[in-house]
């Protein structure tokens, strides 16, 4: 993972542009297909605690405990479903909170990406 230097100035990237780094997956998240995921951290806090990036994954079925997130979809379509909760259609234009350990399934029905910041 890759971090830009959080004392730096203000920047800006093209979301669709940025090139990922590969983030594999655990065998046992994957429900089925052969999802691949990849990102890339833009910024992050001195203490660690704060993270902002962009995160793909490619289609299939997958599962995540969650961290406390917010994230916009930039491209791509998925359907989350939450433990015990709701069922999240997300895609293009579209602003979601995760919260911290929520237990999810993820099925991607087109390639995914997101501008995720994560609190810690």
């Amino acid at each position: 993972m890759t971090t830009f230097d959080p004392t730096a100035p203000s920047f800006v990237v093209h979301i669709a542009d940025v090139e990922l780094e590969p983030e594999p997956l655990d065998p046992v998240q994957i429900l089925s297909g052969e999802p691949v995921v990849s990102g890339k951290v833009l910024w992050e806090s001195a203490d660690g605690t704060q993270l902002r990036g962009i995160w793909q994954i490619t289609p299939g079925v997958v599962t995540d405990t969650e961290a406390d997130e917010l994230f916009v979809v930039v491209s791509g379509r998925a359907t989350i479903e939450v433990e015990g909760g709701e069922t999240l259609d997300v895609g293009p234009g579209d602003a979601c909170v995760l919260r911290e350990g929520d237990r999810t399934t993820w099925t991607v029905h087109e390639t995914l990406r997101k501008a995720y910041h994560i609190s810690l």
